[in-house]
């Protein structure tokens, strides 16, 4: 849409005439008023550029000859996908995308269809038992299936909206950490150690991971938009490394292709590796390989990413509300700003204080006896706070959102353990948390405004400020319990208020007859 009065421009210049055809005309028009214009292949599709009677018939016959609905139907499956959602999934859920368009399913019923897989496969992986175990896996691999038929179903049909792609974003988050959650009680059941542990472990490193993927693609899709020379392109390393990515994603089918895609850890990936482990060994086993391969792939895109980064120079953050993406709360907004350190400097501060009690508590025989360290923690992690003025527009700084994700997440548990709070009550703390960012997040990607209810989930100052008042008081377990209650009640209200109650009012106010209820509009 903010490309229509260029694309309009163009139009009118290449309406006047000159040398080459009106297509190329737009197209140079385009290019010299700045436009970035890419290239999308038509695949099964026609599409010819027809300059006399005879191209006019061939074009007529390739067209007629094509078989519409089943180029769409393989049209719906992505072009580009990760090496097990190509081979194991998309090879035949476009019969499954055939069957609910003709049961005149939704893709938001099939989204619904899938968490419910998800769901009886965390339960049965709870539950143990080698036919538990695998049935648990052939219920997650069929619902990683309908995860990827909703949005093949959506292009099928052309039934795109808002609400479809944000509660897509959020039930794949939803369904995956469930299965952590099955997969943690099930270790802890089986009495094969602190599933808990491990469950919480691997949701908070999938969730670090995910905000610097986000950002990263924010960051990536801001450099393609400015000239080389504006986004500080100096050669170097960096240069190389986004030279060589090119060349491996454009030799698609190739083994370094299929290597990059893999080791970077998609969902595909990890729900297949889940699947394959705990139907093989155990729920032990699975979280054990989620954990290690997602370390792996985190220190092998970071590594990567940092330097790319810094060979695009872009400042992410200036170009959109650092406070809202940081989920900076009132306390944040109002310490001074400490520019010299820069923001993510201050970020990764934040973060160690609360790593370290969080290793004290765990290595010590007696946690209870470290509440005095938690204002201690708090006190370092609210240094993070003393950034939240300062420009975003360091290399790295698209870092930010995540380091202070990881610093409240590690200073949650850390308090959790010290206060002695069930290891399923600090997941579901820390679940609740993550739901709260993954919605800033699809948002972000959106570019849509702030939540409706946003300043009411008081920022991660304001949650850890309270969590240390609990500590103190010696009522973790009630106050971790209180806290997650109300922000996930919030959270509902918010979604309820942002995709129904507004839109709602906005259909009637579109609806209502000029100068309604003795308003006159101006």
């Amino acid at each position: 849409m903010d490309d229509l009065p260029t694309l309009a421009a163009a139009a009118r210049a290449a309406a006047v005439g000159g040398p080459g055809s009106a297509v190329d005309r737009l197209v140079a028009g385009l290019a010299a008023l700045g436009a970035l214009i890419f290239a999308q292949r038509v695949r099964l599709l026609v599409a010819h550029r027809v300059e006399d009677t005879a191209g006019l018939v061939a074009a007529e016959a390739a067209v007629t000859a094509v078989d519409e609905d089943r180029a769409e139907l393989r049209l719906s499956v992505k072009e580009r996908d990760d090496f097990f959602s190509t081979y194991f999934v998309s090879t035949w859920s476009p019969q499954v995308v055939r069957l609910a368009a003709r049961l005149r399913l939704t893709p938001t019923g099939v989204t619904v269809i899938s968490v419910l897989f998800a769901l009886a496969a965390a339960v049965l992986f709870g539950v143990g038992g080698r036919p538990a175990l695998v049935g648990g896996a052939v219920l997650l691999y069929l619902g990683f299936v309908l995860d990827c038929v909703d949005g093949q179903l959506a292009r099928y049909t052309r039934h795109f909206s808002a609400w479809g792609g944000w509660l897509d974003t959020m039930a794949d988050r939803a369904k995956e950490y469930l299965v952590y959650a099955g997969l943690g009680f099930g270790v802890s059941h089986a009495g094969l150690g602190n599933g808990w542990a491990l469950a919480i472990a691997a949701m908070t490193l999938q969730t670090v991971r995910h905000m610097t993927d986000t950002w990263y693609g924010v960051l990536h899709d801001e450099a393609a938009r400015r000239p080389r020379a504006a986004a500080g392109a100096s050669g170097g390393i960096g240069d190389r490394l986004n030279a060589a990515s090119t060349r491996v994603q454009a030799d698609t089918g190739s083994l370094s292709y299929w290597l990059k895609r893999t080791v970077v850890f998609p969902i595909g990936e990890r729900w297949a590796l889940i699947a394959l482990t705990v139907a093989l060994f155990n729920p032990l086993v699975s979280l054990v390989a989620v954990l290690v391969w997602g370390v792996l792939a985190f220190a092998y895109t970071g590594a990567l990413r940092t330097l790319r980064a810094r060979w695009m120079w872009v400042p992410v953050l200036d170009t959109v509300d650092a406070t809202l993406h940081r989920d900076d709360g009132p306390l944040a907004r109002r310490l001074p700003v400490v520019r010299p350190m820069g923001p993510l400097t201050l970020a990764v501060i934040a973060a160690l204080g609360p790593a370290v009690l969080l290793v004290a508590a765990l290595w010590s025989d007696t946690p209870d006896g470290l509440r005095w360290a938690v204002p201690v923690a708090l006190l370092v992690l609210l240094a993070g706070g003393l950034g939240a003025g300062a420009a975003h527009n360091g290399p790295l700084d698209w870092l930010v959102p995540a380091a202070l994700r990881a610093a409240e997440y590690l200073f949650a548990i850390a308090v959790g353990v010290v206060g002695g709070a069930p290891g399923w009550l600090i997941f579901a703390y820390v679940f609740v948390l993550t739901v709260h960012h993954y919605d800033l997040t699809a948002r972000l990607e959106k570019r849509q405004t702030a939540p409706p209810l946003h300043a009411a989930t008081l920022g991660w100052d304001g949650r850890s400020v309270l969590l240390t008042l609990v500590a103190i008081a010696g009522i973790v377990s009630i106050g971790m319990a209180t806290l997650g209650a109300y922000l996930l009640v919030v959270f509902v209200a918010s979604v309820v208020l942002a995709w129904f109650v507004r839109p709602a009012r906005s259909a009637r106010a579109s609806a209502a007859p000029v100068g309604a209820g003795g308003a006159v509009p101006r």
